[in-house]
């Protein structure tokens, strides 16, 4: 009757899935295949604000793949007889960091159709994802990265939050930094709690 019981509790314990444990005894993080990046939105009154940039650079400071981008940016907005023209050449503060490093000029139309969304109307929280894939959709090399958030809160009022990371790391906060070119009290608010999470 012993052995009985001993064989059923072998049995159990093996049924039990093996979890791995890092050095503290904890589950370890298992390896990250996406990332994720997320800020509260909230419009803001007045021309020259709400446009924002959410994009992916390798180590030589190349984009290989943009998330996703206002409309204004890259199609601007025409009234009346006004001859059509991207919202960054109406308006040269216009998110100038992602503008510049995408090389946006050399884009036809048809590209930047491919990343280009609209401004949200509400505010609330805005997620966009990152499966490791360039433009094309085809895979990247394994290696470090840096993420962008780039927001124009109001004219030449702009900041960029950035972050470096790797594909081979373990999912995962990114810390970020930020950079102010001018403060606006005002408009502050357009962009916060920016993150990046490696999933």
């Amino acid at each position: 009757m012993k052995k009985y019981f001993i064989a059923i509790i072998i049995i159990g314990l093996l049924a039990i899935p093996a979890v791995a444990l890092n050095r503290k005894g904890q589950p370890a993080k298992a390896k990250a295949n996406a990332l994720e990046v997320s800020f509260n939105y909230q419009r803001q009154n007045g021309p020259g604000s709400n446009q924002y940039a959410v994009w992916i650079e390798n180590e030589k400071g190349e984009v290989v793949k943009t998330l996703f981008v206002t409309s204004f940016t890259t199609k601007g907005r025409t009234r009346g007889n006004e001859q059509p023209m991207r919202g960054y050449v109406k308006r040269p503060a216009c998110v100038p960091t992602w503008v510049k490093d995408v090389k946006a000029e050399a884009l036809s139309d048809q590209q930047l159709d491919a990343f280009t969304g609209a401004t949200p109307q509400a505010g609330g929280i805005q997620t966009f994802t990152w499966d490791f894939t360039d433009q094309n959709g085809k895979a990247v090399k394994k290696g470090t990265y840096k993420v962008f958030v780039e927001a124009t809160l109001y004219n030449a009022s702009d900041i960029i939050y950035s972050g470096t990371f790797s594909t081979n790391d373990k999912a995962g906060q990114i810390a970020l930094t930020s950079q102010l070119t001018q403060p606006d009290e005002q408009h502050k608010d357009m962009v916060t709690d920016v993150k990046a999470v490696l999933k």
